[in-house]
């Protein structure tokens, strides 16, 4: 499959968001900034399938350079587009399939992973920040049945099968949250978490699945806006120690550093919102995401124009969809029928179970 994108280079390190269903005359402004390398998408973009794919060709067209358009699209709870688009079962349910029976489950997950993103590329997004590879613990509620499973091999597996079927769609995956969100309580968006376990419990914990995933072709982590105490006075997102210690240089990981939303109430602890972007890009982000905060936004774009690495335009360049002309006859056809029955059945059975 060719990269839709091939030839032309992501020259913005921002991930912004836009108002509506259709481009204000000030979203068009802040998607042609030069600094401007992304967007992500809302539930209040969406109204139907041809809406959406008209505001992304408006996306598109507004910048003067190519962008990535992407969404929080992982199933269950986390679920952007409802109507008009199959309603996914939480991740949870894939790993208690597991439990069952392995060998079914594998393949189930790498069928979800592949409607979800198959249905996304329909419309022109390039990726979902998917899958979740932090551990179910059942300590972390904004997390929850959002992981696969408490158990890091099984999490590696579940998440790489889905990982695959996004591949199979042209998209590629983003895990999240690193080094992990499971085991802490706090919601990152509302407070700033603090882990205090030891790093080579983390490490040998909630690291292993992307250190699985890697060898798998794994392409983009967005961090935890997470302070791990024992490893640094930071939270992951702003680490240089997670992301060039750890990520970059142990774990030998060249792919896209993407941050979480820096207007979470946890990213405060990097001071103001510029600082927040200019920490996030010194600790080794290729990308910056600001959501919600218009005025953020600009401030963020302001001081981020001229700061792109070349170094980041090759690996942004990854998370570029790849052209799959079959897709809307395999969605149509048996095999699109078959994951959009599978994910009824796990849907029916997470609510029976609730």
């Amino acid at each position: 499959m060719q990269k839709i994108g091939e030839g032309a280079e992501i020259s913005g390190n921002v991930m912004l968001d836009v108002a509506g269903v259709e481009l204000t005359s000030e979203d068009i402004e802040r998607v042609a900034h030069p600094a401007c390398g992304g967007v992500i998408l809302f539930s209040r973009n969406y109204d139907n399938p041809s809406q959406l794919a008209n505001l992304v060709g408006s996306i598109r067209a507004s910048s003067p350079s190519p962008l990535l358009v992407s969404v929080d699209h992982e199933g269950g709870r986390v679920q952007r587009f409802r109507d008009g688009f199959t309603c996914l079962p939480p991740m949870a349910w894939l790993g208690q399939c597991y439990d069952r029976d392995a060998g079914k489950a594998l393949q189930q997950t790498r069928e979800l992973g592949w409607l979800m993103a198959a249905e996304c590329r329909m419309v022109d997004i390039d990726f979902s920040f998917a899958p979740v590879l932090d551990l179910g613990l059942g300590v972390c509620e904004v997390i929850g049945n959002r992981a696969f499973h408490a158990d890091p091999d099984v999490v590696s597996l579940l998440a790489t099968a889905w990982m695959h079927g996004m591949h199979e769609a042209g998209m590629a995956a983003v895990g999240k949250h690193f080094p992990g969100h499971g085991a802490v309580t706090e919601d990152s968006h509302l407070d700033l978490p603090v882990d205090s376990r030891d790093i080579d419990t983390i490490l040998k914990s909630d690291v292993r699945p992307y250190s699985s995933m890697f060898g798998e072709g794994l392409e983009a982590v967005m961090p935890a806006h997470v302070i791990y105490r024992q490893a640094d006075a930071h939270a992951a997102g702003f680490s240089h120690f997670w992301l060039q210690q750890i990520l970059r240089d142990q774990l030998k990981f060249d792919g896209v550093i993407f941050s979480d939303d820096l207007s979470m109430a946890a990213a405060a602890s990097a001071g103001s919102y510029a600082t927040r972007a200019l920490a996030a890009i010194d600790a080794g982000c290729d990308m910056v995401l600001i959501c919600n905060q218009p005025q953020a936004a600009d401030e963020i774009l302001q001081v981020m124009q001229g700061r792109h690495s070349v170094e980041s335009q090759r690996r942004l360049q990854t998370m570029v969809a790849t052209k799959n002309t079959d897709l809307a006859g395999q969605l149509s056809g048996k095999r699109g029928n078959k994951a959009v029955k599978l994910a009824a059945e796990g849907v029916t059975a997470m609510e029976q179970a609730a």
